[in-house]
């Protein structure tokens, strides 16, 4: 019997010592590994087979005393086949799934499967060059961005101030103080034209209030595409927990409340479309609310207009508040004002769609900005970074060639804020002091590196959703700092005719980034003026 088990021992460890997965072989394809597989299996089978009918042999020439033993060492057999079976089927499932889920670190010659893929590490980029380009970058740009936000706060308060003047303080949604998001206001802005984009919160009458439902709560029930997004319930206060009648009906002139004096305002009960809900729902509605105050504001500038002179005009009739400033000297600015919903204390916001969006999600689902925590955490850097980092350089350079590139080529599932976060990625996890001007060139590759490594595996995370490198003074929620990451890329996964478009839009750019920084760079080596960056972006 010891024979018997020495002998299956010997074969199940040849299988396993001989299987591809363990001593795979260079430089070959999975079809090429399948049909070497198979061979290596049909071989190992015909071998188990002749050392069962060995064994076999054996066990019937035992003597008629040891018919226990021979039935033990049966069971034996049986035994030992079957875990043979359970190794070779654990070793095809741990292939199959390693050849799926395994992220390889990313080659200079293995990038994307398309040839004449370029990699940032070879791409020649002059620090002279790029350091003139953001000299006269950040010295022209700093000045007229200081201008440009300066004349743009001014208008939306008053612009603002005269929008609560039309509304019905009793039944119209209350409306708070914008707040300045956005490259224009975390001093990166480079590509023309001049936009500010500006969220304006808005909360809900007396005595009504919103009740939010997250994608990441233990209760919830969204979608998998509706990650990052939240649920807002219009409620009334006190109507689950008795509140007072007369605030739900109309009493008339002939009753009186003995809680409540006439001098206190009656609110009666509201239809859904008046709290501006989805039909038949207590869900807030993004299209009702952009039609609300896409409204709001035109009465608003009507009221104001005489004072200003330059045109006003909608840009876009989809985006409430999404302004287009045209002075007489031609001079435009683009304003976003954005209604949005505040998550309870903190400073994440629902947002009723982003500048960028191409599609947004549907009623009920809000999606949930955090922009004023990634403003937040560029300051933060800004304190602990060394004096003239190059950060907001590496951001400015990608964002002005993702914006050529798509001058060219078209749109592409690639936005500026993808871009973003891979900068805050690269923040959080390099040490301060790399972020010397004198790296310039090699973060700038960090971050176009990062970039493709994140389209070549489709997975782009969110830099705060999820993320234990948040420092923790910027408060991001706890709800959302334990959450799953969410993948920016998710529709890449999920569309490959959009994926190979993005590809394409990303390899391009890489290959003209030398070209383009040298045609726009506003002086040559000798000094000479070679492009107006201001006037050529």
């Amino acid at each position: 019997m010891q024979g018997a088990i020495t002998r299956v021992c010997m074969v199940v460890a040849a299988a396993i010592l001989n299987h591809p997965l363990f001593f795979p072989q260079e430089n070959t394809t999975l079809p090429e590994q399948d049909k070497e597989l198979m061979a290596r299996m049909q071989q190992h089978e015909e071998m188990l087979e002749m050392e069962q009918a060995k064994l076999e042999k054996e066990l019937s020439q035992l003597d008629s005393n040891q018919e226990e033993t021979r039935l033990e060492e049966g069971y034996s057999w049986y035994f030992w086949s079957t875990v043979s079976f359970v190794i070779f089927l654990t070793i095809e499932m741990c292939r199959a799934g390693s050849a799926d889920t395994e992220v390889r670190p990313v080659d200079d010659e293995d990038v994307f499967s398309e040839s004449g893929s370029v990699s940032p590490s070879t791409m020649v980029l002059d620090k002279d060059i790029l350091s003139n380009f953001c000299k006269k970058c950040s010295y022209s740009s700093a000045r007229e961005n200081w201008r440009v936000r300066e004349f743009v706060e001014g208008f939306a308060d008053d612009l603002l101030e005269s929008l609560r003047s039309v509304c019905d303080r009793e039944a119209d949604m209350e409306v708070g103080d914008f707040v300045g998001i956005g490259s224009m206001f975390e001093s990166w802005k480079v590509c023309k034209p001049l936009m500010c984009d500006l969220i304006v919160p808005f909360s809900p009458p007396d005595p009504f209030s919103f009740q939010f439902n997250l994608w990441c709560s233990p209760t919830s029930d969204m979608p998998p595409d509706m990650q990052a997004c939240g649920m807002i319930k219009v409620t009334r206060s006190g109507e689950n927990d008795g509140g007072c009648p007369c605030g739900s009906v109309n009493l008339g002139e002939d009753m009186l409340c003995l809680l409540h004096n006439r001098n206190d305002t009656l609110i009666v009960d509201r239809g859904p479309d008046e709290l501006l809900c989805s039909k038949n729902t207590t869900y807030l509605a993004k299209d009702q609310v952009m039609k609300w105050f896409q409204i709001s504001v035109t009465k608003a500038w009507g009221r104001i207009s005489h004072k200003y002179d330059f045109e006003v005009t909608f840009r876009n009739l989809d985006a409430a508040g999404a302004l287009k400033i045209r002075f007489r000297s031609g001079k435009i600015i683009v304003m976003n004002i954005i209604p949005v919903v505040q998550l309870e204390d903190t400073d994440a916001y629902f947002v009723s769609h982003f500048p960028s969006d191409c599609g947004s999600s549907p009623d009920p689902y809000w999606p949930l900005s955090f922009a004023v925590y990634e403003r937040n955490l560029l300051k933060h850097f800004a304190k602990r970074l060394p004096k003239n980092s190059c950060h907001l350089h590496c951001l400015q350079i990608v964002t002005f060639l993702h914006r050529k590139q798509t001058g060219l080529t078209g749109k592409s599932a690639l936005t500026s804020y993808h871009l973003k976060t891979v900068l805050l990625h690269l923040l959080l996890s390099k040490r301060p002091s790399t972020w010397g001007i004198a790296s310039f060139d090699r973060r700038l590759r960090d971050v176009l590196g990062f970039m493709q490594r994140s389209l070549q595996e489709k997975r782009l995370y969110h830099a705060l959703i999820g993320n234990s490198k948040v420092p923790d003074e910027l408060r991001v929620p706890e709800i959302v700092r334990k959450a799953e990451p969410v993948n920016l890329f998710r529709s890449l996964v999920l569309q490959s005719n959009l994926y190979a478009a993005t590809v394409r839009h990303f390899q391009e750019m890489l290959r003209n980034s030398s070209v383009l920084i040298q045609e726009y760079a506003p002086l040559l080596s000798n000094g000479s003026i070679h492009h107006s960056l201001n006037e050529s972006i």
